[in-house]
């Protein structure tokens, strides 16, 4: 799975957003149906910013239409609906290492 690490370099939440544009027209441009983004979590347990600025545009990101949908690192895994539909589609995403990990700090994208 390509990975997008907005985390790298400790960036500012809109540092971190204006590299998710770039990076989600890079990766879909090579024609990968799928990516993970590496946001964090914030060490609070509250919810990093960065990973709260991506779900405050995740829509306006669908509708620009770089990416289809998403699943929300806590909902991916098998106790998911939107996980288990994905999956059956791309069966690869059940290998990999936060599947079923309900891991806050990152989010699935899909592309197509």
């Amino acid at each position: 799975m390509k990975v997008i690490n907005l985390e790298s370099g400790h960036p500012t939440a809109d540092q971190a957003m204006n590299r998710l544009t770039n990076e989600l027209y890079r990766v879909r441009a090579s024609g990968t149906a799928y990516a993970k983004i590496i946001h964090g979590y914030g060490s609070s347990g509250q919810g990093g910013a960065i990973k709260s600025a991506f779900r405050r545009n995740a829509s306006s990101l669908i509708s620009r239409r770089l990416i289809t949908g998403y699943i929300a690192g806590e909902d991916f895994g098998p106790f998911s609906a939107k996980a288990q539909n994905a999956a059956q589609k791309f069966r690869e995403l059940r290998t990999d290492i936060n599947w079923g990990r309900s891991n806050d700090g990152i989010t699935v994208v899909f592309f197509k």
